[in-house]
Order: C-alpha cells, then structure tokens, then sequence
C-alpha cells in the first residue's frame, strides 16, 4: 500500500498528517508505530488522520507514537486546519472539526498562525478519569513516595500540571513518566511541568502519553495556564513558552472556552509503502 502523507508540525510538536478523505487509510497499531519511528518511518510526536464527518466540516483522529488512539492534540488542530487548506479540501479558513471529545472551531490566521477554540476545561475528576480527585485547585499526588502537588485539567485529554521553580531543570523524564501511568489516573494522564515567569509568561515542559516529552503541548500549554489562573499565579492573555516555540493562550475562566493561537507549518509531502 502506498500512502500519501504530509509531515508537519506546531511548535516543534511534529505529525504525520493523513488525508482519509480522498485516500483509504486503516492501519494497524504495528503500522502507526513505524510510520511514527524516527529511524526506520517517517518520524512523529503523533500521527493526525482527517476523514468526512456528519456533524462538522471534518473528523479529527489522534494516534500517538505508541499507536494508542486520544482524544485531542492542540498542536494537531493547528497543523489540521492548514493541512485541510493546503491540499484543496476546503476553501473555508474557518472550520468545525469532530474529535472524540466535542467539536471544536478552527481558524487560519492572515499571518499564518491559527487560532483554536478549545472549549471549555474540565476538572470533575470522573470525566479526566482521576480516581479519588476532588475537583480542587490543587492536588496531592503521591509520586514514588514523594508528595506532589498538580492541578488536574481536561482540555478534551488529561492532563496532571504541577508549578515548578526552574522548567529547565524539572525532572520531566523520570517524573513525567511515573505520573503519565499513575493508578490514580486509569486511562493514562499528561504531565506538565509550569514555571511562572510573571502573571502573563510561563514556560512550559509536557511528558505526554505515549509520546514522551514533546517539544510543545497545545492542550498542555491549555491547561497549564488554566491551572495557573485557577492558581491565582496567573492572567490571561498568556504567552506560553515550549522547546518548540511560542503559544499564546486566553481564557476568562469558569465555563468559558480556552483560545489557542500557534504556529503550523507544512515541512514536506511524500508517499511511503507500507
């Protein structure tokens, strides 16, 4: 089988992006993980699929590296609208997209960059999954014996975000990793590691279900700034710093939705086998 593809990325957070509109695409869990391989396929944090919808303008699917299939990738949604664009599927610059977790819009911006209507976040701890979680601002987790505190947030996928003095020097590799597959959180959880700069700066680290750390988390820098303004740390708008690049990110708290605006950028095409 021959597959078209197109290899982009957000921020540094990079994709496989497949075109099931106008192509057959079902692959194998074995198949995401190649494709994903930095050696042997193509490379990616996460692999995007487009299909037809009922409901919106598109369908949005989500596979990680380890070929799990999630809810949402903010970065993804970014590079999905350009991608939608790009290849002649839709003149509009502004969509609806279903995802496994709700609908959200998407726009492309006259200066390149895209704006993402997130929705709004979620932190009843039985909709995350996070079992024993009361809906707090904060929150102890028990890490390896070590009392953490995070603020449990969904942005459509779990994410667990602590407040760190230096994200530079965080230990995101070996906590990111006992927190991703913590038996508090059954399905899985995100981790993210926020350093306040000042109430309008954070630099941000994400440990991300199977994918590891990536250069960049949209729905991370989402709900890290919704923690931290649940926090009172911070207010919106906020610039959010990644490895990756600049996220900006606004939200006027309680029901309202979580806006992203971010980079999306086409790298190349090609075909492969499979």
């Amino acid at each position: 089988m021959l597959l078209k593809f197109s290899k982009m990325h957000g921020a540094g957070n990079d994709f496989v992006v497949l075109d099931g509109v106008r192509q057959q695409v079902a692959l194998t869990t074995e198949q995401i993980r190649f494709l994903a391989d930095r050696h042997f396929g193509v490379g990616c944090d996460q692999l995007l699929l487009v299909e037809t919808s009922t409901v919106a303008d598109f369908r949005y699917r989500i596979f990680n590296a380890d070929g799990s299939e999630v809810e949402q990738c903010g970065n993804g949604a970014r590079c999905f609208v350009r991608f939608v664009h790009e290849q002649g599927l839709t003149p509009k610059r502004e969509i609806t997209v279903e995802t496994q977790s709700g609908l959200i819009t998407l726009k492309l911006e006259d200066d390149g960059r895209v704006t993402v209507n997130m929705g709004a976040p979620v932190f009843d701890a039985a909709r995350l999954p996070f079992s024993g979680g009361t809906g707090a601002v904060s929150e102890a987790l028990d890490v390896a014996g070590e009392a953490v505190e995070i603020s449990a947030v969904s942005m459509g996928n779990p994410h667990a975000v602590q407040v760190v003095a230096d994200a530079a020097s965080a230990p995101v590799q070996v906590q990111g990793a006992l927190i991703e597959c913590h038996t508090r959180f059954p399905r899985r959880v995100n981790a993210g590691f926020m350093q306040v700069v000042d109430a309008h700066h954070i630099k941000l680290r994400v440990y991300e279900r199977g994918a590891g750390e990536t250069l960049a988390c949209g729905t991370g820098a989402c709900a890290a700034v919704v923690a931290g303004i649940r926090r009172g740390l911070l207010q919106s708008p906020v610039q959010v710093t990644t490895h990756g690049g600049e996220l900006s990110i606004a939200w006027a708290g309680n029901d309202a939705p979580v806006w992203m605006t971010g980079p999306a950028v086409t790298v190349f095409t090609g075909e492969i086998a499979l």
